[in-house]
């Protein structure tokens, strides 16, 4: 049974046992979160609960403005923080 979640403004469709990747969520690893569900197979009503197994960062994302004959550079570099999810449950209610 699949489910798709909603968090940190995405959509992310999940199954048990599925690891994903989400925006950094303010909890311990090892706890457990539930997550909202938009949809369920089937149309059901449902619960997802996912646990934490970590939270890392992205690859950098370079960011580099210019403007030619202005002597204007500007580099920046950004990582985007993380959790790791694993989904534990997809239970219809």
């Amino acid at each position: 049974m699949f489910a798709i979640i909603k968090t940190g403004g995405k959509q992310y469709k999940v199954a048990k046992d599925d690891k994903i990747k989400v925006e950094k969520l303010e909890a311990k690893e090892g706890a457990s979160v539930d997550c909202d569900v938009l949809y369920a197979e089937g149309g059901k009503k449902a619960t997802v609960t996912a646990r934490i197994v970590s939270h890392v960062r992205a690859p950098k994302v370079l960011i580099f403005k210019k403007k030619r004959r202005h002597n204007y550079r500007r580099k920046r570099g950004h990582r985007q923080e993380l959790t790791v999810l694993q989904i534990t449950e997809v239970k219809a209610a």
